[in-house]
């Protein structure tokens, strides 16, 4: 996966993964060592979007294309400042991110991927979301890994967020040093 090509000192880390993945907590903690605002992807959703999936229905293209223009212009609101920061957004679809990064060089794809088995435990466990843990299997199905063209990388989701946020900080540093534009996928042992 390559880096962001950002406009100098400006960086978009867009926190993706289906829910449960620790998108949330895992943006949190680099918002918190970066020192960069941090925005919740799911409080940009249209209301008839989280009325939907409050009732358990998934959300199909024509619901997302709205929330994620919108993001994408916030996106673009933070270059045109000269602001780097954080926002969390699904991200399943290369179509999604196209639309994403398209006119946006600052953007930069933090996958945290996490197992299912880990997911559902994970979203069983969770209260007080409006993504009910019966709509994992629709967002696994239209989950679609980096490419390596894309910007970015993927880091295991199952241990600790510190973890997360250590291997996605390094692999943020490798893909601005990098001059082959490549940032490959990391794993760690596990550290249980």
């Amino acid at each position: 996966m390559q880096p962001a090509a950002s406009i100098p000192g400006t960086t978009s880390i867009v926190v993706m993964g289906v829910s449960g993945s620790g998108k949330t907590s895992v943006a949190e903690e680099l918002a918190r060592r970066l020192g960069w605002e941090y925005i919740e992807g799911d409080d940009l959703h249209p209301a008839a979007n989280v009325a939907k999936m409050h009732s358990g229905v998934p959300l199909d293209d024509e619901d997302r294309w709205p929330w994620l223009r919108r993001i994408a212009e916030v996106i673009g609101e933070h270059e045109a400042a000269g602001e780097s920061f954080l926002v969390t957004c699904s991200a399943l679809k290369r179509s999604y991110r196209d639309l994403l990064r398209a006119g946006h060089p600052s953007v930069w794809f933090a996958h945290v991927a996490t197992s299912e088995a880990v997911l559902t435990e994970r979203l069983q466990e969770r209260t007080g979301h409006y993504m009910p843990a019966s709509l994992l299997g629709s967002q696994l199905a239209t989950l679609e890994p980096l490419a390596d063209d894309e910007p970015g990388t993927a880091v295991p989701g199952e241990g600790s967020v510190a973890d997360t946020a250590d291997d996605l900080l390094a692999a943020l540093g490798d893909a601005h040093r990098d001059p082959s534009g490549r940032t490959a996928t990391r794993s760690r042992p596990d550290r249980r």
